[in-house]
């Protein structure tokens, strides 16, 4: 334990020979259409009449104004409504006693049929959405759905190729009049918000690697944080922070080698002595395999503006054969807490040491206060893969609770001293011999699909899996931009026969309040408000509202493909209140519908058709934002 050594200062940052240049707008025309820049209206106009105040605001900490714009409830400004990605909205007009007034106010289409898993971003009186590949980044204004305009990337068409679990993109974020988001093809580009106009587009990874991009960027200050995708093809997983304004690269931080390139200094104090030592990185590996092993960081990151720390996750180890990667893996699977400023870590928690599943640890992290034993507590809240909710102490990182919220039987709990997961040995796999029953699959209790926060309930709203899966591993041999998996995986419905729930969770008291079974994996994100409603979609074409005290159920509507988006909810320009969610059915867990695989293969989609044979019987693919409000002008009904 050293909290009172002195912090390493930023350490000196060299751009590798494989890495390409950046490059600016100025080298090239834009690729933008329908551009009308016209009066700033909305927040671009609220940013607009804060003149210097803003650019003060840049030079000493740009996350300063954006704090301000992801509190307000009429706009929606990154992906998780806020830094503490609780996408919880104080917006109350659409309420449960009115919610069944529901219809919808516009719909736009995509001309995208992959899976859309994105959440639309609302600033002022445009709302923006990426499609999945080709990533094309439309501007609708809220009034009508009308194009303002779209930015079209071109995105390397080889990049689906490599894209291990559907072409998927999470989203964009936004800051001081730019629209982020990253490309499959490894780009991450900015946007000007009120004219499409490219500003900067930098080159991060290599497809002919095995590289992808598909997360939501987080801007915090003046960098905009991306990660990298293709655990499953051996790429080397980091996170990058780059320069808002020009696109520059200020640090990256691996998630496996040396200390050094992890950004491991002396200022690193994590929870549990098995995340002590020097370069645990490399010496919990085999020789060289690191190299290939994966901790891609594709999921959610936080920030606690009061400590100035990031968390992010990170993925799983490759190969997915735990026997050709002895020792612990470090740090795949591993929560992350860095400084904003110099990305070096503060500290790590392993959820799942020489993972044997795919149990990635990339889920979002929930910052929250709670009372617990009639103290208040500075938490982070994971629901991990692994099948266990994590309550933590956020500056520390130690554990404060692990409890399951789904049927676990590949391991046996988390031992709260040491940190450890408890494995259960009967279903350790082993080479060419079949491991039946392991609950949950891969794909874990859950997955990337982000939960809800509400502080008025105090409730977790968590969308999830119920999926178990048969394992069988074989050797495999590293190629640089093919499959590194070998494992095969046939996934089957949890206890009870259904695929997903969708379940109201007390953090404190560590259980269930109440729980919904549907019939697929509950794919999509949560929502909720102060409205006390909790909207999310399903696989089989249904946008719900439940209560969020009780569950019931007071609203549905079918859409024309089944969900896995993110739902939003926003202020339109006539003061009503908007609920906005995209369609698309896909993503690792539908891949069988836009992709068409053959339904007889269950070990396709690495193991999911298996599960989701009948899934084309429900819902075609699609790629369409709905956009609802309340029918009528009366919204009084309590």
């Amino acid at each position: 334990m050293a909290p009172n050594r002195p912090r390493r200062g930023t350490p000196s940052f060299r751009q590798p020979d494989s890495w390409p240049e950046r490059r600016a707008s100025s080298d090239k025309a834009p690729r933008s259409e329908m551009s009308s820049p016209g009066r700033v209206s909305g927040a671009l106009g609220r940013a607009v009449l804060f003149g210097a105040g803003l650019v003060l605001a840049q030079a000493a900490g740009a996350n300063e104004s954006l704090v301000e714009l992801s509190q307000d409830p009429g706009q929606w400004v990154m992906p998780g409504k806020n830094y503490a990605v609780t996408r919880y909205s104080e917006l109350d007009q659409i309420n449960a006693g009115n919610v069944a007034r529901l219809e919808p106010a516009w719909t736009f289409s995509t001309g995208a049929v992959a899976g859309h898993e994105a959440a639309p971003l609302v600033i002022g009186e445009t709302l923006y959405v990426v499609t999945p590949f080709p990533n094309i980044l439309y501007a609708l204004n809220v009034r009508d759905g009308s194009l303002k305009w779209r930015y079209d990337p071109r995105p390397q068409i080889a990049a689906q190729g490599v894209a291990c679990c559907d072409v998927v993109n999470r989203g964009a974020a936004y800051l001081d009049g730019k629209i982020f988001f990253n490309t499959l093809d490894n780009h991450t580009v900015a946007v000007d918000a009120e004219s499409g106009r490219e500003i900067w587009k930098t080159k991060l990874g290599e497809i002919n690697l095995g590289e992808t991009m598909t997360m939501a960027p987080l801007v915090v200050k003046n960098h905009v944080l991306v990660g990298n995708s293709g655990g499953e093809l051996g790429v080397r997983g980091w996170i990058t922070a780059l320069n808002a304004e020009t696109g520059e690269i200020a640090w990256r931080a691996y998630s496996t080698g040396p200390d050094e390139e992890v950004l491991i200094g002396d200022d690193f104090d994590p929870p549990y002595d098995d995340a002590r030592g020097e370069d645990l990185g490399v010496t919990t590996w085999p020789e060289g395999k690191w190299q290939t092993g994966g901790g891609t960081v594709w999921g959610w990151i936080s920030y606690d503006p009061e400590l100035d720390l990031i968390y992010h996750g990170t993925g799983n180890p490759g190969p997915w054969n735990h026997e050709q990667r002895s020792g612990d893996n470090k740090w795949s699977s591993t929560l992350f807490a860095r400084d904003s400023d110099t990305g070096q870590a503060k500290w790590a928690y392993q959820t799942s040491p020489h993972d044997l599943f795919d149990y990635d640890g990339i889920n979002e992290s929930v910052l929250v206060d709670l009372t617990i034993d009639g103290e208040t507590r500075n938490v982070l809240i994971h629901p991990g893969r692994t099948g266990y909710i994590y309550v933590m102490d956020r500056a520390t990182g130690r554990l404060i609770s692990a409890e399951p919220f789904v049927a676990i039987t590949s391991s046996k709990g988390v031992d709260l001293e040491t940190g450890r997961l408890i494995p259960n040995e009967e279903k350790i796999p082993k080479v060419g011999e079949t491991v039946e029953d392991i609950c949950p699959a891969s794909p874990g209790g859950k997955d990337w699909q982000p939960v809800a926060y509400s502080p008025r309930t105090g409730l977790l709203y968590v969308p999830h899996n119920n999926l178990c899966q048969d394992m069988t591993t074989v050797d495999v041999g590293y190629m640089a931009g093919t499959p590194y998996v070998g494992a095969e995986v046939a996934m089957e419905a949890g206890p009870g026969g259904h695929r997903g729930e969708f379940t109201a969770w007390d953090p404190v008291a560590g259980e269930a309040v109440w729980k919904i079974e549907e019939r697929f994996p509950a794919w999509s994100g949560a929502l909720v408000t102060a409205g006390d409603v909790v909207f999310y979609g399903t696989m089989d074409r249904w946008f719900k509202a439940v209560d969020a005290k009780t569950g019931e159920e007071l609203w549905r509507f079918r859409t024309g493909s089944g969900i896995i988006g993110q739902p939003v909810t926003f202020e339109g320009p006539d003061g009503a209140q908007y609920v906005a969610v995209l369609d698309g059915v896909g993503g690792w867990s539908g891949a069988i519908v836009p992709h068409e695989l053959d339904p007889d293969i269950p070990y396709g989609a690495l193991g999911f058709v298996g599960a989701m044979t009948d899934l084309p019987q429900y819902t075609p693919p699609g790629g369409t934002l709905y956009v609802f409000k309340l029918a009528g002008g009366d919204v009084a009904e309590e």
